[in-house]
């Protein structure tokens, strides 16, 4: 059986998917028609269920539950990783309700977490996630929310940080921030979800093994191909959660809804959010 399979080419993604798409793995007679993109736009092609399984922001899942359940493995979760808040300019957090501010799309878990924080923060231009720290540069918007490689390279260009989003949502509910999620179509049936959720399982326990193994599949792809980031990337985003959501995730994850949802930032969710029960 053929599944399209679509994630981002972020060192995370890939280090994760590397053995399930380069036959390193028993995939249990899966095979996946793999294309990698930056996640606004798996977000959106979501949207359309295009594809089968897919990496997705946490945010943009609130607007496909209806036709995608969320796997057990290979989400990004975890605690001081979230999206950081950036300026070229020193600029007070009581301003920011009146200042223009890049997000890396609507539909990312970085806008989610702001509008949470700031829902009077109403002037959002969107930009692809690498383009934010040149339009402040270019003083096109007043701060930006980063995410991926460069909330690890932002300093070098002489830019400040405003606030870090991942301690903004621990210091209110005490949670791992939920980032980005992997999710596969509500018409698959569950026995084949299943193979697929041991199957992505299985891919990065196989990448932990021999992480020397994905890192052509890692370098080749990654904006950022300092090792050093590139590791760094990795350590931060794959964690205890990526292998399994267990139940502190799954709590994450349904509080986050819950909030953005009291906040009207979000439609209401089916029931059933998760493939598998705990």
């Amino acid at each position: 059986m053929i599944l399209t399979l679509g994630f981002s080419p972020c060192p995370n993604d890939t280090f994760i998917f590397d053995a399930m798409v380069h036959g390193r793995i028993d995939t249990e007679g899966l095979e996946f028609d793999y294309f990698l993109t930056d996640v606004e736009e798996l977000n959106k092609k979501a949207l359309s269920a295009d594809v089968d399984i897919t990496k997705i922001s946490y945010h943009a899942f609130a607007y496909v539950a209806q036709n995608y359940l969320i796997l057990d493995a290979g989400s990004a979760l975890g605690n001081r990783n979230g999206p950081l808040l950036i300026s070229k300019n020193r600029i007070g957090i009581s301003e920011l309700p009146g200042l223009r501010i890049a997000i890396p799309g609507k539909y990312t878990t970085a806008n989610l977490l702001f509008s949470i924080a700031w829902p009077e923060a109403a002037t959002k231009n969107e930009y692809l996630f690498s383009d934010i720290e040149d339009a402040l540069l270019k003083d096109e918007v007043d701060a930006g929310l980063i995410i991926h490689e460069t909330r690890f390279t932002y300093y070098r260009r002489g830019l400040h940080k405003l606030a870090d989003m991942g301690e903004y949502w621990e210091t209110l509910t005490g949670l791992p921030v939920p980032l980005g999620a992997i999710v596969i179509k509500r018409s698959i049936p569950d026995d084949i979800a299943l193979k697929v959720n041991r199957v992505v399982r299985r891919s990065l326990e196989h990448a932990y093994k021999d992480s020397f193994a994905s890192y052509d599949f890692v370098s080749g792809n990654a904006r950022e191909m300092d090792s050093t980031i590139m590791n760094n990337h990795i350590k931060l985003f794959v964690n205890e959660y990526t292998l399994n959501l267990g139940k502190k995730g799954r709590e994450a994850i349904i509080e986050l809804f819950r909030i953005a949802g009291e906040k009207g930032v979000i439609p209401s969710l089916p029931d059933r959010i998760f493939l598998t029960t705990l």
